[in-house]
């Protein structure tokens, strides 16, 4: 058998087809399968473990590409193990009676936060009632008054006894605006009454002949130094006595105050006992819980006046909220332990915020004003985040990181991390943290935090990598075929039967281009079973069928494959000339792939060989330009080596070739033409014509060995395309690495073909058999003297590089002949001077 015949891919082996029967079911109502994720045991394992582990440190990290399910299972299992554990404590924040400035954390079991809350808030409405009730009281205010009474007739016995003693003295204490003033007194006899009739009357004290008045200025100046010095010594120390009575007077009062605010201690303590008694009855006094509530006690002692002003006065304007709490963090202790997902993590959702309200142009805050974060909602459960949204948020890894490291969270407004100058804020005592991190990203990101930051493996300690794909064999179908059902049933779908479940698997193995494998990128597979859904409907067909799942594959294709159209009709019009019959020496049809964001097609390109005589060596066209990567210069470069080694064991290689991709206008990467390239070189040195009806992929290794490539259903399914369009003629086909025969999952229009006898598929393994299918040619064997086989084309290609050596030595062997004649010339032809001397003679 020929090697065209026996390399053929058999149409078997050009899809493998998943057996309806084997499903066991007709429609994806009969299955009842339980919820599971299948394909990812090694994520399970790692994401069940790190789940075991309450040390700090080990949080966890969720690799894998999106639509693989790493998102849904790491939700579904945290909220399974959450609902187990135990509610942790409720957070609130009270003011700080001590530190006004440094509001004050207080936790209590869960449930109680919003308990208390509720309680203050009636605690401050009965105080109202309870205070204006026992200040309004009668008794309470003849107490009071009794106080005042004995107070003023203390004041008064003080008084008195100072004027007595300035009396004593000849004095009298007046009193002024500017204080008490001093004034010395003058007795006189009166005046004489004027004569009467009646006789004078006798009076008993001889001193009642004597009146009392006040000495004028004038009558002091008159009087002498001596006596002015006894007057004012007297003076000093009636004014020293004064203000030893005004010392007394004051402690008196002072007294008096003391005693009152006793009264009114001793009157809003009964009042509010049984209030407060009655609130810590219903909490657990805690040690900071009690010590907060016996400083709220004393405050509302202290502040008594500001629930009896709300309570005479109700258009008053008094802020009761100093007495209230701030419900931080609230837990259901029917709920078990909470689990967050923030979606949205920048610094303020992540870490909590002080909020700030503008009031009459200036900003105010108060402890009321302290909001949660995600970690902090999070603590004692789980907090899901995503990786990407987490590092494009500014500060946000950053805060995370150091929350994970220290153990607490302190809260703080990133004005205070980033101004130039100091401004006041609440300082909200830190909260001990415990919480579980789940971080859920890409191989990429994983990569580059291992990489550049150094702290991310003491936070990160456990990876959970999820696989792009997964086995296929028939318990892995049976189990894609559960999942089918389940997303069916909770979508609302109607159901699918099993030739349309059947298709569904193959996509998902066309997915990850191999027959072995499914891929695990369910958001995929869930697009394809909505889509088919719809279709059906539009058939209004109450089960999805066969043919809604493949109208969703060309569907889905419409919708992408606008720049494929584009290339496919600039073939059509001549604008990309290839070649899809007859034979051509050097040249050859190779294979490309375009991939665009949503879509990857293939594409195939004339690529061209020029062979003559020099030292060049092999020169790709593209490369000289830069327009190659580093891979397909690599794939080049090996050519060398492969002509090296088959053809200069024996003799030098002296040749030039210009291999060329023709009309590529963009960049070239991959080493997927390399093995294209040789068919091409080897072409244009022996001779022989390569048939233009195969298109070729493969990389190629020194010894001539052909290795697989990607993308091998997109390079079939794009050179057919271009064949159809022309017309099949039963002679086109491709020629693939027998390694890629296992990814090929092509689709029906090139099964058709293949079948129908107009499309072939070959796989080789080495570049001698894929040089016999395109020359038609025996690629040769070396015989034992180090020739090959007469006529091949290893022998043909040697030839022509021996006959371009000899021809080099021929002409290198003239041109040194003629430069040594031209040197003898040289010598032998007489100078000037020589001649001039023989004409004289």
């Amino acid at each position: 058998m020929s090697v065209l015949e026996s390399k053929k891919v058999p149409l078997k082996n050009l899809k493998k087809r998943t057996d309806v029967a084997s499903l066991g079911f007709a429609t994806t109502d009969e299955l009842t399968c339980s919820e599971q994720l299948i394909g990812q045991t090694r994520a399970v394992s790692a994401i069940s473990y790190a789940l075991e582990v309450d040390r700090r440190g080990y949080n966890l990290f969720v690799v894998g590409d999106p639509g693989s399910g790493r998102t849904t299972y790491a939700l579904r299992e945290l909220r399974e193990r959450a609902a187990k554990m135990k509610a942790p404590d409720d957070w609130i924040y009270v003011y700080n009676f001590d530190e006004p400035g440094e509001p004050l954390a207080i936790n209590l079991p869960a449930g109680f936060g919003k308990t208390l809350e509720s309680a203050m808030e009636d605690l401050v409405e009965d105080l109202k009632v309870n205070l204006g009730k026992a200040f309004d009281n009668s008794e309470y205010e003849d107490n009071k008054a009794s106080l005042v009474k004995a107070f003023q007739e203390n004041v008064g016995e003080l008084m008195e006894s100072l004027r007595t003693y300035a009396l004593e003295q000849n004095f009298s204490i007046k009193r002024t605006p500017q204080g008490f003033v001093n004034l010395p007194l003058v007795k006189e006899k009166p005046p004489k009454p004027e004569e009467t009739d009646e006789a004078p009357q006798e009076t008993e004290d001889a001193e009642a002949e004597f009146i009392t008045r006040e000495m004028q200025p004038d009558e002091f100046e008159k009087l002498s130094e001596e006596e002015q010095g006894e007057i004012q010594k007297k003076s000093d120390d009636i004014a020293q006595h004064t203000l030893e009575t005004l010392r007394t007077m004051r402690e008196r009062e002072k007294e008096l105050k003391e005693k009152i605010k006793e009264l009114d201690s001793e009157i809003c303590r009964t009042a509010i006992q049984p209030i407060l008694s009655e609130l810590r009855e219903k909490f657990p006094q805690e040690e900071k819980l009690a010590d907060w509530m016996n400083k709220l006690a004393d405050d509302i002692i202290e502040n008594y006046g500001m629930f009896v002003t709300a309570t005479r006065d109700e258009n008053s304007e008094v802020d009761f909220s100093r007495f209230t709490v701030n419900v931080f963090v609230s837990n259901d202790p029917e709920q078990g332990a909470p689990l967050i997902r923030e979606t949205n993590p920048t610094y303020y959702n992540l870490v909590g915020k002080i909020e700030y309200e503008s009031r009459q142009g200036y900003l105010y805050t108060d402890f009321h004003r302290i909001k949660a974060g995600a970690l902090q909602k999070a603590g004692g459960g789980y907090l899901l985040l995503e990786a990407e949204n987490v590092l494009r948020q500014f500060m946000s890894w950053d805060a995370l990181k150091r929350v994970l490291t220290s153990g607490e969270l302190t809260i703080e407004n990133l004005g205070e991390h980033l101004g130039y100058i100091p401004v006041a804020s609440l300082r909200p005592q830190a909260i001990p943290l415990n919480v579980k991190v789940v971080m859920v990203g890409t191989y990429y990101l994983y990569h580059l935090l291992n990489v550049y930051d150094p702290e991310f493996q003491k936070i990160f300690k456990i990876k959970a990598d999820f696989e792009s794909d997964m086995p296929r064999d028939c318990d892995m179908e049976y189990k894609m075929a559960c999942v089918i059902a389940q997303y069916v049933r909770e979508s609302g779908h109607i159901p699918f039967t099993a030739p349309a479940v059947a298709e569904v698997i193959e996509c998902a193995s066309r997915l990850v281009d191999d027959q072995d494998r499914l891929s695990t990128q369910f958001n995929k597979i869930s697009e394809i079973l909505t889509e088919a859904t719809v279709w059906a409907r539009m058939d209004e067909s109450g089960v999805v069928d066969l043919k809604h799942v493949k109208r969703t594959s060309v569907e889905r294709k419409n919708r992408a494959n606008l720049l494929e159209e584009h290339y496919l009709r600039a073939f059509e019009t001549g604008v990309i000339r290839i070649d899809t019959e007859g034979s051509v020496v050097g040249q050859i049809n190779g294979l490309t792939v375009i991939s665009l964001v949503d879509y990857t097609f293939g594409h195939p390109v004339r690529i061209s060989a020029n062979v003559y005589m020099g030292a060049e060596g092999i020169v790709n066209v593209e490369r000289e330009v830069k327009m190659t990567g580093p891979i397909h210069n690599k794939g080049l470069l090996t050519l060398s080596s492969y002509l090296g080694r088959l053809y200069a064991q024996d003799m030098p290689i002296s040749v030039t070739a210009r291999i060329a991709f023709e009309q590529t206008y963009g960049g070239i990467e991959g080493d997927s033409a390399s093995s294209t390239e040789l068919y091409c070189l080897l072409s244009a040195l022996s001779g022989a014509p390569l048939r233009q009806d195969i298109a070729v992929t493969g990389s190629v290794d020194q010894f001539g060995g052909i290795q697989p490539i990607g993308g091998v259903n997109e390079k079939i399914e794009g050179f057919f395309n271009y064949c159809k369009s022309r017309g099949l003629t039963g002679d086109q086909g491709v020629m693939i690495p027998y390694q890629n025969v296992r990814h090929l999952m092509l689709n029906d229009d090139v099964l058709e073909a293949v079948e129908a006898g107009q499309f072939t598929i070959w796989s080789i393994s080495t570049i001698d058999e894929g040089i016999e299918i395109l020359t038609g040619v025996p690629a040769g064997a070396l015989g034992p003297d180090g020739t090959y086989t007469e006529g091949s084309i290893h022998a043909r290609t040697k030839d022509c590089l021996r006959g371009w050596l000899e021809r080099s030595a021929k002409l290198k062997r003239s041109l040194s002949a003629k430069s040594r004649n031209s040197d003898e010339e040289d010598e032998n032809e007489p100078d000037d001077d020589s001649r001039n001397d023989g004409a004289k003679k």
